[in-house]
């Protein structure tokens, strides 16, 4: 099949790679949360050949990932899950979740849902990274966000930009502590967390 392509991808991946670099130097098995095309899990897979990416999606993207995969035909991504987060997960534990541009496609209801099952696929020294653009103290960060978000809401009114601290506090009820809010290109930010009991002690 011809592979599906998100032009965003090729734009954003050497900014996201340089915090995967330092938050994820140590880890071992990557969840991948709406992996969309694939293309963000080959190019991270490549560069940073000690993970394991799994990438993650809905049905009817499956095909289009295993595409990228297919022909990159790396060694440490394995075949894609089947994953809605309204749904089951995996029982398998990863010690870093990734997910990019994926919070304001989803429902509120949907957000809540997936911090809320993330306890139960993260180690206890699991980190996870979110990338893509917030709103901070209700406010949008820029027009061309407060631009995004009109168009959002009139693809579905179910999505939109979220707010940080409202994000945070779901991390926050999920065990995790923001280590750190790196500012990223065209106004988004990627947002690093850890378990808190650990990052306390």
């Amino acid at each position: 099949m011809e592979k599906p392509d998100a032009p965003a991808c090729a734009r954003n991946r050497e900014p996201i790679l340089a915090v995967l670099r330092e938050h994820f130097a140590d880890r071992r098995n990557v969840l991948e949360i709406g992996s969309g095309t694939g293309q963000h899990a080959v190019f991270f897979a490549a560069a940073l050949r000690h993970l394991n990416w799994q990438t993650s999606e809905q049905r009817q993207n499956l095909a289009g990932i295993q595409a990228w995969l297919n022909e990159a035909d790396l060694p440490n991504t394995p075949a894609p899950l089947e994953l809605h987060v309204s749904e089951a997960w995996p029982t398998q534990r990863f010690d870093a979740v990734f997910s990019a541009n994926t919070l304001h496609i989803m429902s509120w209801a949907e957000v809540e849902r997936m911090f809320a099952c993330l306890p139960a696929v993260m180690t206890d020294d699991a980190r996870l990274a979110v990338y893509g653009p917030f709103n901070y103290r209700g406010h949008f960060t820029s027009e061309s966000n407060a631009i995004f978000d009109a168009w959002l809401k009139q693809s579905g009114a179910h999505q939109g930009i979220r707010d940080f601290e409202a994000v945070d506090a779901l991390a926050g009820e999920a065990g995790l502590q923001l280590i750190e809010d790196r500012a990223m290109p065209s106004n988004n930010r990627c947002l690093v967390w850890g378990r808190s009991c650990l990052l306390e002690t």
